[in-house]
This record gives C-alpha cells, structure tokens and sequence, in this order.
C-alpha cells in the first residue's frame, strides 16, 4: 500500500463520506423495493471504499467520469443528495431536470463531473479528451475516468488506454473489478487473472489496490493523480470488491455463490473503516453514531425534497436536447 498520512479530520471525512453512500444507497433500494422509485437503479453496495476514497483524492480543478456505482465520487464532488434523489424520482430539481430517472444523467460539469454514458468503455475516451486538453493547455490538471471489469475487455478500453499512453496524457483510469459483469463472472471473459496487467501491453503503471480499504484507494489514486500531474503520464488501477447485490433492482444475483457473498460480506468497507478508526482511538462510538445519524437525517431529507419537488413541465422537453 502506498503511504500517504490522513489526518483525523480527513480520516473522520472519508468515514462520514461512506456512511452517506450507504445510508442513501439502503434508502434508495428501500424506495425501490417499495414501488415508490421511477424505472430501474444501481445498488452502491460494496462499492463505497473504491468511489469516496477516489473521489476524495481529486484535486478541486481535476474533471471525473464517474460510473453508476460510484455516488460516493458525486457526493464528495459536491452533488447534493437532494439533487440526486430528485434525479431519481424524474423531477424538475433532479441534476438532469427530469430528462433521466437515475445516476446515468447525473453530470455537473461546474463540479467537474461528466455524466455517465451508459456502456461503459465509452466514458473513458471522454476523459481521456479532458486530459489532453489540459496537456495541450499546459494545466497542472487530471481526468479520472471510472470502468468496470467487463468493459476491460472491450476494444475501446484498449484503443483508450494505448492512445493515453502515446501521447502521455494526464488521466487515470480506475477499474471496478467487483467480479461480475452484469451475470458473467471474470474467470469466464479473460485469462489474465489480473486486470492491472493489461497496462504492461501499453508500458504504463498497472496497480492493483484492496477497493474495500478507504485509505488504500485514496493513497493509490493519490499517489497515480499526483503522478499524472506533474508530467508522468497515464496509470491503470485496478480496485477488487465485490458487487454485494444484483446488476440492478431487478436482479436478484441467484447467480453469484452466497458463500463468495458472505466471504465479501466479511470485509464489507463501511465496517471495516470503522472498526479501524475505533481500534486506533481515532474517534469513539458516540461520535460515529452522530455521523451515521447526520447522515440519516440528511438523506430522509433528500428524500422529502425529492417526492415533494415538480414534475418537469413537458413544454421544456426539446431544451437542452442537442444533435449534429
């Protein structure tokens, strides 16, 4: 692991940054269940560590390219949760205004967020073009672009990262390898047994980091950010964990052993911090309880704003719509 040193404060932002993914993930997943949310959404379970510690490692000027499982990334970026439930719901206070009921429209630019393209390998090109900009305008600035493990074998995966190798653009792509692409397990779409090798073909840094550590991925992406920055060119991360519920709301995962599950379960990245922070007297119990109940307080209210927010008026509907 590469070692960077946190303070308390940081320490203590990066616990509470967690708990308000999970807090708003198990109250969105609630909603859903219920009927009450619009078309499908993506659980954040299990994800948590690799999109706060990322995301936090940004720098204020840095862009990101963020995917459906990375909400930690937006919220650390300054993407309220009132705004995302409000996406959610399809609502005119939503980040999309309305015109995409969940995460996939969800970009800011004024926070440095592109939204989310659907396949997944495509956003990497969007944030390999940012980097090149910033290369071409001389800025001391970074592109993040966020993949998955079944994207890594796509052909623009690989197109993307040889041209950010050539040219030795300021990006760095994180891939989520959390086992599954969508039902498709990685044992059965590649050989190599590690995703971070792929960068060897490019002959650019492959790491591989615990993607449930908190203070890993921040210290690695860091440390690849840092990098990027000052002139070293691209670097490919690879983040293991495991995806602890389905593709979607609508898949159950009967298809993934429950005895992998409850081994992920085991290392689970929100408990794993904590029983940390405590072990090394960092913080207390009654103050991780104030944080979690911050936290709930402000998703209940994001979840008020949201059902009580307008729906979009349909006379706006060709607004923001453009095409070539």
């Amino acid at each position: 692991m590469t070692e960077t040193t946190l303070a308390v404060k940081q320490r203590l932002e990066l616990y509470y940054w967690m708990c308000l993914t999970r807090t708003f993930d198990e109250r969105m997943v609630a909603h859903w269940k219920q009927g009450r949310g619009l078309g499908g959404t993506f659980s954040q379970r299990g994800h948590e560590a690799i999109s706060v510690g990322a995301g936090y490692a940004l720098g204020p000027e840095d862009v990101v390219a963020p995917m459906h499982r990375d909400l930690g990334t937006y919220l650390v970026r300054g993407m309220t949760p009132r705004r995302i439930f409000a996406s959610l719901l399809g609502r005119a206070t939503g980040v999309s205004a309305g015109r995409d009921a969940n995460i996939h429209g969800a970009g800011d630019l004024s926070l440095g967020i592109f939204g989310f393209i659907s396949h997944l390998p495509h956003s990497l090109p969007v944030g390999l073009g940012a980097a090149m900009s910033f290369r071409y305008r001389d800025e001391p600035r970074v592109a993040m672009s966020f993949t998955g493990d079944g994207a890594s074998s796509a052909g623009l995966f690989h197109e993307t990262l040889n041209l950010a190798a050539v040219f030795n653009a300021p990006w760095v792509c994180l891939v989520e390898n959390n086992q599954w692409a969508y039902s498709t397990p990685v044992s059965e779409q590649m050989k190599v047994p590690d995703i971070a090798r792929r960068a060897d073909g490019y002959g650019i840094p492959g790491v591989i980091v615990d993607g449930n550590d908190v203070e890993a991925v921040y210290a690695v992406v860091k440390e690849a950010l840092d990098r990027a920055r000052t002139g070293g060119g691209p670097t490919l991360i690879e983040a293991k964990t495991m995806r602890m519920l389905g593709h979607a709301i609508h898949d159950g995962a009967e298809y993934v052993p429950r005895e992998l599950l409850a081994e992920w379960e085991a290392r689970d990245p929100l408990a794993r911090f904590e029983a940390r922070l405590l072990a090394e007297r960092v913080t207390d119990r009654a103050e991780l309880d104030e944080i979690g109940q911050r936290c709930a307080v402000e998703v209940e209210d994001a979840v008020a704003y949201a059902e009580a927010s307008p729906w979009p008026d349909p006379g706006t509907v060709m607004e923001g719509v453009y095409a070539t």
